[in-house]
């Protein structure tokens, strides 16, 4: 057993679901990063449905940037409150790559959603973004039990029955925009393992420091791509909620893949487009599909298995 914390020093080795003591407030660390991790993908999901419609009357890059410097304010303030002290070189170096990558995904996945069918972008987007990380850590020498694995492969199922790969679409997507999502997935998995590289003492420094990164390459892409904000006030403060949504699963994730594997926290991470399509079938009025309905059974079925393995 262990109590989830951020400021207390421990090992890499110890946060991967080392026993220890304790009464009060105890999780089993199997189980709490599988949690975090489907928290994560809930609340990923829900910026990116708000990206998405900010999308709609703004650049996609304008829509990132702004999202990003309200959560870096956000970050910066936690981070000071914390008290907890600046990370070594390495953390960095993993935290500025991640900043880098997370920012081109995030322009690239809004810009897809503006300009292509959703059903498309979404599956094919979470579901290379899940096999990255999967692969990594299987590279690294993490062996998740035979049930996980089986989860998995459920997971990244669930994945596409879930965004509507499966069935019949309305609208063509560009197969520029289809390479754009394979892109997309790319860089969010490579978030996702550049955040698991970090020091798990590092408190929330990872997120400054990967804003710190993303904010001024995306303000100076801008510019020099012409870039301006249009003048319609309602999308923009999607944006802000779209950015404070965003550093929400940023922060549930890094807590999750400090307790458990990266193969399995990440791939329940990327099961965000249920909630992207429980939202857009509430609020826009979309039909779920049968297949998504099954998709979202599969995801329910995958979070019990991984949560049940033992990792």
């Amino acid at each position: 057993m262990s109590r989830l914390h951020l400021g207390v020093s421990r090992s890499r080795s110890d946060t991967k679901g080392r026993a220890t003591g304790g009464v009060a407030a105890l999780v089993d660390w199997a189980v709490m990063p599988v949690l975090l991790a489907f928290a994560s993908a809930l609340v990923y999901g829900v910026g990116d449905y708000c990206g998405g419609r900010a999308s709609r009357h703004q650049a996609s890059i304008v829509v990132a940037a702004v999202g990003q410097m309200v959560s870096l304010a956000l970050v910066i303030t936690a981070v000071l409150v914390m008290g907890t002290p600046a990370p070594d070189a390495s953390t960095w170096w993993w935290s500025i790559a991640g900043g880098v990558v997370g920012a081109l995904g995030l322009v690239g996945l809004y810009h897809g959603f503006a300009h292509g069918d959703i059903t498309v972008v979404a599956p094919t987007s979470a579901v290379v973004g899940a096999v990255v990380p999967v692969a990594v850590g299987l590279g690294l020498g993490e062996r998740p039990s035979a049930l996980a694995l089986l989860g998995i492969a459920i997971a990244v199922t669930a994945v596409a029955l879930v965004s509507g790969a499966v069935g019949t679409h309305q609208h063509n997507t560009p197969l520029r925009i289809v390479v754009l999502a394979v892109a997309v997935g790319a860089c969010f998995g490579l978030l996702f393992v550049a955040l698991d590289r970090t020091d798990p003492d590092s408190g929330m420094w990872p997120l400054v420091i990967a804003r710190l990164a993303s904010v001024p390459m995306l303000l100076v892409v801008g510019a020099l791509a012409g870039v301006r904000a249009a003048p319609h006030r309602p999308s923009l403060k999607i944006a802000v909620v779209a950015g404070v949504f965003d550093m929400g699963a940023n922060v549930l994730y890094l807590l999750a893949v400090r307790g458990g594997m990266l193969a399995i926290v990440s791939v329940v991470a990327s099961l965000y487009p249920a909630t992207t399509v429980a939202m857009a079938f509430g609020l826009d009025k979309e039909r779920v599909t049968r297949w998504q309905s099954i998709g979202l059974g599969a995801a329910a079925l995958a979070l019990v298995m991984v949560s049940l393995s033992r990792q």
